[in-house]
């Protein structure tokens, strides 16, 4: 751990720091000061009813395990629920200098450049992206996975939103997310479909709430599909 960041832990076991709960309040105010009809829902706690259909969906540091040990792949999370919607979304990757955004029918952008997901088809030319091992419980055909992973040409778990963001760009192509939050999901789904990627839960629906995702180029959304048993 870096010695000059504390952090506590929370009910369910992740941790805290004095920078998510500081970095949420900053977001939330400005958000509140420039969209006051709008509802917001932040991980650290931050609420606010709607009076429009609106709500901002906030995750103030994604990774905050990899923020605390000074490794690169934290990012602050912002998305926009119009609704029922997800209509935009905002992935900051501030260490590695990488700013990833989105609206409903504008496309997708790394640093203002378009990003598409890749044209890949088959497991043995595509690159896998996969977390949460110790939930594996909560995986469909996991007496399965090992010999699945094993056809794929190469197999990464940098972390649920570096990994989405590299599936959005085209540098990975496949990616499961068995086990995370709502604020965790919002800004991705969106990114990823407008880049041309395919969104979806363990029971067939396509929503932030389901707590599970898959993301993936279109070409992999069959055989994705197959192997997890997903109608």
């Amino acid at each position: 751990m870096q010695p000059h960041i504390v952090a506590e832990t929370k009910a369910d076991n992740s941790p805290v720091t004095q920078a998510d709960r500081e970095c949420e309040r900053l977001i939330a105010r400005k958000l509140n000061e420039a969209f006051p009809g709008d509802g917001l829902l932040g991980e650290e706690g931050a609420r606010g009813e709607s009076s429009n259909g609106r709500k901002w969906i906030v995750d103030p540091i994604d990774g905050t395990r990899d923020y605390v040990r000074g490794n690169t792949l934290w990012a602050n999370l912002i998305a926009l629920e119009a609704d029922g919607e997800i209509v935009a979304g905002v992935v900051n990757l501030p260490v590695l200098g990488k700013l990833y955004t989105a609206g409903r029918g504008g496309g997708a952008f790394c640093n203002g450049a378009s990003i598409h997901a890749s044209s890949k088809t088959v497991p043995e030319e595509s690159v896998l992206c996969f977390n949460r091992f110790d939930r594996l419980e909560l995986f469909p055909s996991r007496d399965e996975l090992l010999g699945w992973m094993a056809r794929f040409w190469s197999l990464r778990g940098l972390g649920g939103a570096a990994d989405a963001m590299m599936v959005a760009s085209g540098q990975a192509d496949l990616w499961i997310e068995p086990s995370a939050a709502t604020w965790d999901f919002a800004p991705l789904k969106v990114i990823l479909e407008e880049a041309g990627a395919r969104y979806f839960n363990f029971d067939g629906g396509s929503n932030i709430y389901a707590g599970n995702c898959v993301a993936c180029a279109p070409g992999l959304e069959a055989e994705a599909r197959r192997f997890l048993r997903i109608g």
